[in-house]
């Protein structure tokens, strides 16, 4: 097998090398965030925040708290703020229902009728002029107060000064502007009929030349030399109306009630709470260092790009499996007393532990070839024991379990809706679960070949080819049956003709498993030599159709999409591509591969691509795929991710295999829920509520095998 890989890789580099040229893997900015604590005191809901002299001040509705070198100091005051600005001088001033103070402990009394509306900015014209909006009109403080008349009765929700001097007021009812003494409303005279006459949030740029409002619908700009932008929905905006707007250069920052968005060369949108620990957005406050500050009503968050390169995220991914994600060498997601707290992380067995743990093995021996790191080699040899385990602790010779676990240790019963039971191990020291499926038989046999080729000594492989000899030949045996601990087959360990052929139980499965059991045997006959495995083999093909039933192995509209079922219809093709290169039925294998790839190419997985690539010897979108690598979060835990109400995803009107809402796109990696392959990666609400983790396993089988066909470098 090493020469065929050998082989494969030369003709994939040869016509890949241009690809691999480009994505040499350079050093590249991953976006992370991480919550500030704020002292009790302080509370959590920010109003704003301000920075000056390399100290942020945040407001809340407590008082005034001052950060710097990791610092918080200030008192929490008597009274509930509501708002702040800063003067000409830098002077911060708070609103409360009942006063304006700043913190120096000048005081302006708010009038009885102010006092029964609700403050929603307030602006520093001048050293002698504030400006007040409420919810009933514009107040304006002068040594006295007075209601500007053309505003009286309209909700007045930010003002802004232009570099003209000419004041600018964001209202229910019109864009309003006020220059040389005269208000107009710009919405009797200019503004787009589907702005609604409402807006919402100001500033200005280009060194105040320019005005950027907000309405239901849109963020916009009035440009002094007649530019004037708009952004929509078709434009990418996610979501708005936008409550808040602040810009540095290109790099605008817009606040929305469902999370913070950014526009730089593209789209960014930060929500729920990977990014922010509340949905509102109250402030934001870029640093001169590069770092964004996020105030919402639930605390701060800070957004920033940290420089790294794949190897150092494979390496953190690693040391989050090694601190939290190995279970007696099975390796799976774990699970958090507390939703986003991973002190309080624990493990319990799951229903595939056997695939999800086959997949790490994959990723530890493409490293290990790609390295030679003893790490990855102590890892994948002992990976490989656990799946060896998983089938010596049944007792039945060529039957995994799905999982197991010690004698003593407390198990989780399964929730499936088919029955799976805990037995004792022969011995008496071990638990296994049954009803093993056609999932763990797929990742086995895929991983075993692997770890024979890229890291087993003389020993090992021994030991490998007689484990894989015992399952093939238990299905052979079984009439390609799993058959359970009660002699029964097992509820989808099924790769029988009359099955796969001739049931209508079994129509959806039928390419799927066809595929499976060819790989499955050719695997065993070159690793064997059995003679029994290749009359097998030839009886699906010649008397049952199987190959020919091969090239429809992915199912897609109009039949419905499993997303879970990629990942075993993928791994097969492995096994085919190394084995079946003279076989006559290769054709069907790689036409089936083509076709397979073509309706999994949108979903912008990047396994998919790396094998469709390695195995096709050419470029299945590399570029798509070390884009995805490079997004893929750092934050692994599987926090709900609600995309259904933004503006810039096309929903798809047809409802997934789940019936839930998806997109016509994959919704953006960062945006979305953390990804295992049997994901859909289209769905628009995702996630556990932070109750688990996940392993970081789908970055690590895409980026070692990746490297290991040359595809990207360090």
């Amino acid at each position: 097998m090493i020469r065929i890989l050998s082989l494969i890789m030369f003709a994939g580099i040869c016509l890949i090398n241009s690809i691999a040229a480009q994505t040499n893997n350079n050093i590249f900015y991953q976006k992370v965030s991480k919550t500030i604590p704020l002292p009790s005191s302080a509370g959590r809901n920010v109003i704003r925040l301000f920075y000056s002299n390399n100290i942020i001040t945040a407001i809340t509705n407590k008082g005034i708290f001052r950060y710097q070198n990791g610092k918080w100091w200030g008192n929490a005051g008597n009274d509930n703020w509501v708002m702040a600005a800063l003067d000409s001088k830098q002077n911060i001033w708070l609103a409360s229902q009942k006063i304006i103070s700043n913190e120096h402990g000048r005081i302006i009394p708010l009038p009885v009728v102010m006092q029964k509306d609700s403050i929603s900015c307030m602006f520093w014209e001048n050293d002698h002029r504030l400006h007040v909006g409420t919810n009933d009109g514009l107040y304006t403080w002068t040594g006295k107060w007075e209601q500007v008349p053309e505003l009286k009765a309209i909700a007045v929700n930010d003002v802004v000064a232009d570099s003209g001097k000419s004041l600018w007021v964001a209202s229910g009812d019109g864009l309003w502007k006020r220059a040389n003494g005269k208000w107009l409303n710009l919405d009797d005279l200019l503004m787009a009929e589907g702005n609604q006459r409402k807006y919402y949030a100001l500033t200005t740029i280009n060194n105040g030349a320019d005005v950027v409002f907000s309405t239901p619908y849109t963020v916009g700009c009035i440009a002094a030399d007649n530019e004037h932008w708009v952004w929509r929905s078709t434009e990418g905006l996610p979501y708005g109306p936008v409550n808040c707007i602040r810009a540095a250069g290109n790099d605008f920052w817009l606040g929305t009630a469902k999370g913070a968005i950014q526009k730089d060369s593209a789209w960014h949108y930060y929500h729920g709470k990977r990014w922010l620990p509340a949905s509102r957005v109250n402030d934001m406050l870029k640093l001169s260092t590069g770092e964004v500050w996020i105030a919402t009503a639930g605390g701060i968050s800070e957004i920033k790009n940290v420089s790294i390169t794949l190897e150092q995220k494979a390496a953190y991914y690693e040391s989050i499996i090694d601190k939290r994600h190995n279970r007696r060498g099975l390796i799976n997601i774990s699970k958090l007393s507390t939703p986003g707290d991973t002190t309080t992380s624990y493990m319990e067995n799951e229903d595939n532990d056997g695939l999800w743990t086959s997949c790490y093995l994959a990723a530890a021996c493409f490293r290990y070839a790609v390295t030679k790191s003893p790490d990855a080699k102590l890892k994948a040899i002992r990976t490989f024991e656990a799946l060896e385990r998983l089938e010596t602790v049944t007792g039945i010779p060529g039957y995994p379990a799905r999982s197991y676990a010690t004698a003593s240790d407390k198990v989780k019963q399964s929730r499936s809706p088919h029955p799976k039971q805990w037995h004792f191990s022969p011995d008496g020291k071990w638990q296994w679960l049954d009803d093993t499926s056609s999932d763990e038989i797929t990742g086995h046999i895929f991983t075993l070949s692997l770890f024979y080729e890229l890291v087993a000594d003389t020993a090992q492989k021994i030991r490998v080819k007689a484990l894989i000899s015992r399952i093939v030949t238990h299905i052979v045996d079984n009439d390609f049956r799993l058959i359970d601990f009660d002699g029964k087959p097992t509820r989808w360990g099924i790769w029988h003709p009359d099955s796969l052929n001739h049931s209508e139980n079994w129509m959806y499965e039928r390419g799927l498993n066809s595929l499976q059991i060819l790989s499955f045997l050719k695997t065993a006959i070159h690793y064997t030599g059995n003679p029994k495995f290749e009359k097998a083999y030839q009886t699906l093909v010649k008397k049952h159709g199987y190959a020919h039933n091969a090239v429809a192995v992915k199912m897609y509209g109009p039949y419905e999409t499993s997303h879970s079922d990629d990942i075993l219809n993928f791994f097969p093709y492995y096994g085919l591509f190394q084995y079946a290169g003279n076989d006559t039925s290769y054709a069907y294998f790689v036409k089936s591969l083509e076709r397979s790839w073509r309706n999994v190419r949108n979903d912008r997985m990047p396994v998919w691509n790396v094998i469709a690539s390695a195995l096709l010897g050419k470029d299945c979108d590399l570029d798509i795929a070390l884009k995805e690598l490079r997004e893929y979060p750092l934050d692994l835990i599987d926090w709900t991710m609600d995309n259904s109400h933004r503006w810039d995803l096309e929903t798809d009107p047809m409802v997934d295999r789940g019936r839930q809402q998806q997109a016509v796109y994959p919704v953006p990696t960062p945006e979305s829920g953390v990804s295992r392959w049997n994901t859909n990666p289209k769905r628009l609400k995702v996630g556990q509520a932070g109750q688990t983790e996940e392993t970081g396993t789908y970055f690590l089988f895409a980026y070692w095998m990746g490297r290991y066909y040359g595809f990207w470098k360090e």
